[in-house]
């Protein structure tokens, strides 16, 4: 083997080296977050909670946030980044930005929750429907129909 060969394959990277997992591709560069936040541990959510609004606390905003469920998020319990970190007041440690604090929930309590409004919503339709329907004279009845069809050109199969 010549010196320019061996050159050549003293260059080249072994086949078995070159994967998937060991080369990392370059990220696109985009405009930096500001509020960069770290992932949420299984079985919960993350949200940010409005904790001071026009240089103003919203202390009953966090309280009604905190009785719902939700609890704050703090820096120490993510030490694999540095995070913006709310620095004085009874929230310090945890991670905030702006006015606003990093708070978690449990995924089962936001299903409840959907659940809740979903049958609130619900109970409130059939009541509209229920006072919209007292309200009709025989000679002309409501018609009370919430589904609806979108077809796009083409005859209307219904009259065949």
């Amino acid at each position: 083997m010549s010196k320019i060969e061996e050159k050549v394959m003293s260059d080249r990277t072994e086949r078995s080296k070159e994967t998937r997992e060991t080369t990392t591709r370059r990220k696109p560069w985009a405009p930096p977050s500001r509020l960069e936040a770290p992932d949420p541990k299984p079985g919960y959510q993350h949200r940010w909670i409005r904790t001071s609004l026009r240089g103003e606390d919203d202390s009953m905003n966090v309280h009604a946030k905190l009785r719902e469920g939700w609890e704050p998020v703090r820096a120490d319990e993510h030490p694999e980044s540095d995070y913006a970190t709310i620095e004085d007041g009874k929230h310090a440690g945890v991670i905030g930005n702006g006015g606003l604090m990093l708070a978690r929930i449990p995924e089962e309590t936001v299903q409840e929750r959907t659940a809740y409004y979903r049958d609130r919503t619900r109970d409130q339709m059939t009541a509209v429907d229920q006072d919209l329907m007292k309200e009709q004279h025989p000679s002309m009845p409501i018609e009370n129909r919430r589904s609806s069809r979108v077809s796009f050109g083409g005859r209307d199969r219904d009259t065949e």
